[in-house]
């Protein structure tokens, strides 16, 4: 559990570096607020067609592999943006990264394979943290290095070697989770070698609870996007005040998802507290549609991203309960694939509510969209889910 948490703490501090210039960077190039969106989208659009393609070869071939591939991709993705000098090249360095972008989706069935049933929520949240740290380091060293003149090349460079160095981690130090027998398994199943994602999911019973990760990161994406903008309008913030702000929003987060998140699920229980966490999600929204002034936005925004942060551990653990372990890579890939159609959605939404209606437009479609999640949470997931999860 350690190293797949240090593994995947490097490569999102190399993911977090590019969260707040992109929308800094684009528009030198030409870029219009809805084009970042779509820069946002065209990443969203690749993940969601390759995700599902690594989880089910890391399920053939091992999780180890798989990982280091995406890595290695990650990090010439990261130095395409660096030295891109024209719109296209953005565009292109974002494709090329979300073809590659398989790490959550496999590191998530790794953490699922050496977990039992009575520490799977710590472990997703192990890896949480991981994403949270990640964004504490990432953002603030992508702010602070693109200084006052907003120098993007040196942001870039150090995101693509972060991916290097965890991938030699990943090398040296990361065993193997799935063993040959639960490989083998999977390769004499023809019937599930032969089934769509959409077929596994109605296989499993999981395609309502693919939808919910489509919601949430309709949500995530659009808060990603919407944010540096909104802060940059109103407060006239650039990106090294953006990431130091996602900093202490990762800082927070690493906290609770590092050293709280067993506790607070053993104290409420996983229904409970997943209730409570996305309605603090979409009450954040709700109060960005409204929020005048500093103190209103940035308490909008972290509740926001405090309640998006901790659904995420809580559905992976119950997707991979829901999944045998020869199927669990391409379970948690294909939902991962889910996630990214979300991330498309999300801008689009936002994208265009903010261009014909403004920011309180913007965040209120999206709050809409996660009330749906909230519904779902309340009223149609039950305590009797939960049990039926857990034993499997």
């Amino acid at each position: 559990m350690p190293i797949i948490f240090a593994v995947v703490l490097i490569d999102m501090i190399g993911f977090g570096i590019v969260i707040p210039i992109l929308p800094f960077l684009s528009p030198r190039l030409g870029a219009s607020d809805f084009d970042i969106a779509l820069i946002v989208v065209v990443y969203a659009i690749c993940a969601g067609i390759s995700t599902p393609y690594w989880g089910r070869l890391s399920d053939r071939v091992g999780r180890k592999p798989v990982l280091m591939i995406c890595m290695g991709g990650s990090a010439l993705a990261y130095v395409g943006l660096g030295f891109a000098n024209a719109l296209w090249m953005v565009f292109a360095a974002r494709a090329f990264a979300g073809l590659m972008a398989g790490n959550f989706g496999v590191a998530s069935a790794m953490m699922a394979d050496i977990t039992g049933a009575e520490n799977r929520a710590r472990g997703m949240g192990l890896i949480g943290a991981a994403f949270g740290m990640g964004l504490v380091l990432g953002p603030m060293a992508g702010g602070l290095l693109s200084g006052e003149q907003g120098s993007f090349l040196l942001p870039c460079l150090l995101a693509s070697l972060m991916s290097v160095l965890a991938m030699i981690a990943a090398a040296k130090y990361l065993p193997e989770s799935l063993d040959k027998q639960a490989r083998q398994a999977l390769i004499e199943d023809q019937a599930m070698n032969d089934a769509g994602n959409y077929a596994l999911l109605k296989r499993t019973g999981n395609r309502l609870l693919a939808l919910q990760y489509v919601l949430h990161n309709t949500g995530v994406s659009a808060t990603t996007y919407l944010l540096p903008l909104w802060l940059a309008y109103r407060l006239e913030w650039g990106a090294r005040e953006v990431g130091i702000m996602f900093g202490v929003q990762g800082a927070i987060m690493a906290l609770v998802q590092g050293l709280l998140m067993g506790p607070l699920v053993r104290s409420f229980g996983e229904l409970l507290f997943l209730r409570i966490v996305v309605t603090t999600f979409c009450g954040g929204l709700v109060l960005a549609v409204f929020a005048q002034g500093q103190a209103q936005m940035l308490t909008a925004a972290f509740a926001t991203m405090t309640g998006a942060t901790l659904c995420m551990p809580l559905l992976n653990t119950i997707t991979s309960h829901r999944a045998p372990a020869a199927l669990r890579g391409r379970m948690l890939g294909t939902v991962s694939a889910a996630a990214s159609w979300g991330r498309v959605v999300g801008p689009l939404l936002a994208g265009t509510s903010l261009t014909l209606f403004g920011f309180s437009a913007a965040w209120a479609v999206i709050a809409v969209a996660i009330a749906c999640y909230v519904g779902w949470a309340w009223c149609v997931l039950s305590r009797g889910d939960l049990q039926q999860v857990q034993s499997r």
